[in-house]
């Protein structure tokens, strides 16, 4: 019975890589970059809106890349700084003073109201105030973390793409940090199961049934925010950047989701506890905070990820050598297709057959989330704890 039953498992593992591999929109390929794109005749108004909280850490290194940004179209910066307690607001204030280029305006809501999360009350209050602080509100909105850092054509470029293409949002996921051995083995995974979970090819087609963005780098028509009534209409999301996403998709709007270049984070991670808070805050949330979604999810990282290298190594221990083939095969391609991303991030190909153990990792993240969840603790970031929506 143990010998069929590994079998099975190793073959349903086969078949899964085999069709993740062919039919899962080519996910595991790193080529979605900006479309095509020629610049306006006109250059559309932008308001660069950045949540902030506690960010003087990486401040000095992301929004001077801002302020410099080479955009011959009118363009502003405005900071919202979320109850700070480390003086992000001051240190912002003289940055601007160092730096001169686009202007930047420093403003705090306040604590967030009943059913806000924090990001979602200062983009309210930053959008707010750049649809109302001038005779015309802006053409353009680009909602970027306090931790991202663009070359000086990126918000050129982006403007370019969305016009081009005739976009209401555009979005790029940005090369996070990769430096320490944690972030090595953690950080190029994370990305590649986030387009394994939303392939980027699929989301960019006009019939696309899904949507999904990456909340570093969103460039949104305001037009387009006001008809998906975004972010009160997705206020209590803990995932905001798919939640967004989802809600511009449902009112009509067109999407694009693809890899940066030239827009990168400056966050360190140099700990496995800074990668476990990272990915645990809000794990279990992506899964609704559903008991059955939970087991599924660890049953599937089992069977995907872990099965292979079991049945490989059982296989040949026990003289089985068909349930060998079969969990060495599944290996293999689950370590070929991850490749593309390494070399993304420039890093080396010999850590793609680690890719189970980094699977390992996540699949007890995602229950440390849930257990944190059943405790009280929820969704937990810089001192914010948050419901989930319906106890909200």
């Amino acid at each position: 019975m143990g010998l069929i039953t590994a079998a099975c498992a190793a073959y349903a593992s086969l078949a899964a890589w085999l069709w993740l591999t062919f039919a899962q929109g080519m996910f595991w390929r790193t080529d979605v970059r900006l479309p095509p794109r020629t610049a306006p005749a006109h250059w559309p108004s932008v308001a660069i809106v950045v949540p902030a909280r506690d960010e003087a850490e990486v401040l000095p290194r992301s929004l001077p890349s801002l302020i410099a940004q080479d955009y011959p179209g009118e363009a502003e910066v405005i900071l919202v700084d979320d109850g700070s307690t480390d003086g992000t607001g001051e240190l912002a204030r003289a940055l601007a003073r160092q730096h001169p280029g686009l202007p930047l305006t420093v403003v705090s809501p306040g604590d967030p109201a009943p059913g806000w999360t924090g990001k979602l009350w200062a983009l309210r209050h930053g959008i707010g105030i750049a649809r109302t602080a001038h005779a015309t509100e802006p053409d353009f909105l680009l909602l970027t973390d306090a931790d991202i850092a663009h070359e000086p054509d990126s918000l050129r470029e982006l403007v370019a793409a969305a016009a081009s293409a005739d976009l209401d949002l555009v979005s790029l996921m940005a090369r996070l940090r990769v430096a320490g051995v944690w972030e090595r083995l953690v950080v190029p995974a994370f990305v590649y199961f986030f387009a394994q979970l939303y392939p980027f090819r699929r989301i960019n087609r006009p019939s696309a049934r899904t949507a999904a963005a990456a909340g570093g780098c969103v460039l949104l028509r305001t037009g387009a925010a006001v008809r998906a009534g975004v972010p009160d209409s997705i206020r209590q999301a803990v995932i905001d950047d798919v939640s967004l996403a989802r809600a511009v998709h449902r009112s009509g709007g067109r999407i694009w989701l693809g890899l940066a270049d030239r827009v990168d984070s400056v966050r360190p991670y140099p700990a496995l506890a800074d990668l476990w808070r990272m990915v645990s805050r809000s794990a279990y949330a992506q899964l609704r905070h559903q008991p059955l979604l939970l087991a599924g999810t660890v049953a599937g990282l089992v069977l995907v990820y872990l099965v292979p290298p079991a049945a490989l190594l059982a296989g040949l221990a026990t003289g089985h050598p068909a349930i060998a083939w079969a969990g060495g095969s599944a290996w293999l391609l689950m370590a070929g297709t991850y490749v593309p991303m390494l070399r993304y991030y420039r890093q080396s190909p010999a850590l793609a057959p680690l890719l189970p153990l980094t699977a390992l990792l996540y699949l007890l993240m995602t229950v440390d989330s849930a257990v944190q969840h059943y405790r009280g603790r929820g969704a937990a970031w810089k001192g914010r704890t948050y419901a989930r929506p319906s106890d909200a």
